[in-house]
């Protein structure tokens, strides 16, 4: 287990408040990483925060406005004063927004440009660029970081009614392969983790109907992925720990770790 530990590693999980990055984060947390959990919300922060330290990890909130250069360097400088300089960065925040999928109301024509716009800034400005222009040069400076983005399935294979989010997914997915390719000899690792479908706040009014009964589209998932299931979010985490870990992810940047059930692989 020497391979995972993450003794004297300082984790910054941006949307830890969330059901994928609190999954992670408490997975490093266990594996031994002091954890920063950043977002924007003190009341679900803080709530993250007694989840780790009741299992015996340390964790500490941290304010953060990932779409926010001066909040990103606020928080950055916070939690070096605190817990140390960070050497691993989990960008987990992203989303979709209603305005920006295709219905039979909005065909792909009339979606408004705003609405395409606050998609890109959710998950390629908030979930990669700053945050990434924020640590990234102080890791590398240091020598030594782990970037770990959050991809999608729809990266790889666009999903139908919601094309800018497969289309900024894609774009994450882009830009980790660039910044890996960037940093790869000052010693800081760039990867992405594409997971599959797992119910969360976001998405739960598109794969449940009222009554708690999957939805026709959560079915149509269900037939499309090998496992026949949902994910639950802590079958993503030993992805992140993995990529978190210098000893077992070494020589591994540039990569995508697909973590979908069998999603990808099922065709008819």
């Amino acid at each position: 287990m020497s391979l995972f530990n993450l003794n004297n590693e300082v984790a910054v999980v941006i949307g830890a408040t969330g059901a994928l990055g609190g999954a992670c984060a408490q997975a490093m947390a266990e594996a031994g990483a002091k954890i920063a959990v950043a977002g924007r919300s003190a009341e679900r922060g803080e709530a993250r925060v007694k989840e780790i330290t009741d299992a015996g990890g340390t964790a500490q909130f941290f304010t953060c406005d990932a779409m926010d250069s001066t909040s990103l360097n606020s928080c950055h400088e916070s939690v070096a004063e605190a817990l140390g300089g960070p050497t691993i960065l989990l960008n987990a925040a992203g989303g979709n927004h209603p305005d920006a999928t295709v219905t039979p109301d909005m065909p792909f024509e009339n979606i408004p440009l705003p609405a395409w716009a606050k998609v890109f800034d959710l998950n390629l400005v908030g979930g990669l660029l700053l945050p990434c222009q924020e640590f990234g040069p102080a890791m590398c400076a240091r020598g030594k970081g782990s970037i770990i983005n959050i991809a999608s399935v729809t990266s790889h294979l666009p999903l139908s009614k919601v094309i800018a989010y497969s289309a900024s997914k894609a774009a994450v997915l882009s830009a980790t392969r660039f910044l890996a390719r960037e940093w790869a000899t000052k010693g800081v690792r760039v990867n992405s983790i594409t997971p599959g479908f797992f119910p969360a706040e976001q998405n739960k009014k598109l794969l449940y109907n009222e009554d708690g009964t999957p939805s026709e589209r959560a079915l149509s998932i269900f037939g499309h992925t090998a496992m026949g299931r949902f994910g639950d979010p802590t079958e993503l985490a030993g992805a992140a720990v993995y990529l978190a870990s210098n000893k077992a992810s070494s020589f591994v940047t540039g990569s995508d770790i697909v973590v979908d059930g069998g999603f990808l692989s099922q065709t008819i």
